[in-house]
């Protein structure tokens, strides 16, 4: 991964709208074509209402036109390898590979890579509702 990667997802958890928890979370995707989206977690006082740093990314890549994640970063200002929620893996799942490699960091870096098919090995997938 690159450093810039790591960056833009530490850049995002500086914005996280999180007065309840104290958890900022930041997130970035990075596609083949070498573009970035980033995210941060919005809380709101009704808890399961607010959104996820992970669903903030995937809506800026989708309205930018989306393509082919290859690598995804995340970051939590309190925990090390901070990992997707199960909701956001399945959300994730939707525009990756198995392969795509995601990045779990802490506030010095990478702590450790896994895929997307690790983490969600029987992710629910588009092609079986048709």
């Amino acid at each position: 991964m690159s450093h810039d990667l790591f960056e833009a997802a530490r850049a995002a958890m500086a914005k996280a709208y999180a007065p309840y928890s104290k958890f900022p979370v930041g997130a970035a995707l990075r596609t083949e074509d070498g573009r970035i989206f980033t995210g941060a977690n919005v809380e709101v006082a009704s808890y399961p209402e607010g959104w996820c740093a992970e669903t903030t990314a995937l809506g800026h890549y989708i309205m930018a036109g989306g393509g082919r994640i290859t690598e995804i970063a995340v970051i939590a200002e309190r925990m090390a390898k901070c990992s997707p929620c199960g909701g956001c893996r399945q959300r994730l799942a939707e525009f990756c590979q198995p392969e795509t490699r995601l990045y779990l960091c802490d506030d010095a870096g990478v702590v450790e890579t896994v895929t997307m098919g690790e983490m969600l090995p029987y992710a629910f997938q588009g092609d079986m509702l048709k």
